[in-house]
């Protein structure tokens, strides 16, 4: 494990997992802190849910060393695996429960529970706390299973794709709950296809392609290291569109106006977005 290990919720080196003849981990590294929100980014099949799964203590691996809380997930105590909550893509509450009762109930699971009435109302689901589960909508379901997720009060939270499904608006509600959930002092690990939600959210991100990570930092620093070229377009003197891709963005400006004798028509500088520097990471660069 690595020096800092005791300022790390979560420190894995060399982790690897294969099915058969698939290799699903390659070899992750990963040290999320002590407190931070970590998003974990990758397209279907990149090893995200697998390596959650292994963190949680659901899944063996094939070779790697893992530290979740301090301990290995493999050998877990009951009470250690009370310290880790997690919110699958799958909901987990029984239909016919009402709110009140599947929190209730699912509290009896934890040595040192919240109070249920707490969380509901945490969740934003005290209108709610009444009716039945299968007559809530899907972003009252996904907050609900966030409470489940929460009510043993656990340290590290860990959140698979939990806003997939979600319309615009619900998103954002959902993110505003885990920024308070972070407020508290929760680590949360977050898989995510959202990239606008992995900026919105994440302290830092790891992407993580072929089972392996291709980049790990702050959201704003990997736009700064892998999105070196911006993109400045303007329109020639008969109208023609032009779109130029350049490192040197300020230098291409200063040249058409000297070209264009002062102002620019249709002048549009932009810079590489997150979605553009995890396209070109994941090789997905020509896939829109």
């Amino acid at each position: 494990m690595t020096a800092d290990a005791k300022q790390l919720a979560v420190d894995v080196r060399g982790l690897r997992k294969q099915y058969g003849d698939v290799t699903a981990v390659d070899g992750i590294d990963l040290g999320i802190r002590q407190g931070e929100v970590f998003g974990l980014l990758g397209p279907n099949g990149a090893g995200k849910s697998t390596t959650v799964e292994i963190l949680q203590g659901n899944r063996g691996r094939d070779a790697g060393e893992v530290s979740v809380l301090g301990s290995d997930p493999a050998t877990g105590t009951r009470a250690w695996r009370s310290r880790v909550g997690i919110v699958w893509q799958d909901e987990s509450a029984p239909a016919e429960l009402t709110v009140r009762e599947s929190v209730r109930h699912f509290a009896r699971y934890y040595p040192n529970p919240r109070d249920p009435e707490e969380v509901i109302a945490l969740v934003g689901l005290q209108a709610k706390a009444d009716s039945r589960i299968k007559s809530l909508s899907g972003g009252q379901r996904r907050r609900l299973d966030v409470a489940l997720g929460v009510i043993g009060g656990p340290e590290l939270l860990l959140l698979d794709e939990p806003t997939t499904g979600f319309d615009p608006a619900a998103r954002r509600q959902f993110w505003d709950l885990i920024r308070l959930l972070a407020d508290e002092g929760t680590t949360i690990l977050l898989t995510t296809h959202y990239l606008e939600e992995a900026e919105a959210l994440a302290d830092r991100l790891a992407v993580v392609a072929r089972g392996r990570v291709v980049a790990e930092g702050e959201p704003a620093a990997l736009r700064e290291r892998f999105g070196t070229e911006a993109t400045v377009a303007w329109v020639e003197h008969d109208g023609t569109p032009r779109a130029e891709r350049t490192a040197t963005p300020t230098r291409t400006v200063a040249e058409l106006m000297h070209r264009f004798d002062g102002e620019i028509p249709g002048l549009r500088v932009t810079r590489p977005t997150l979605e553009d520097v995890y396209l070109r990471l994941t090789g997905q660069e020509n896939a829109r």
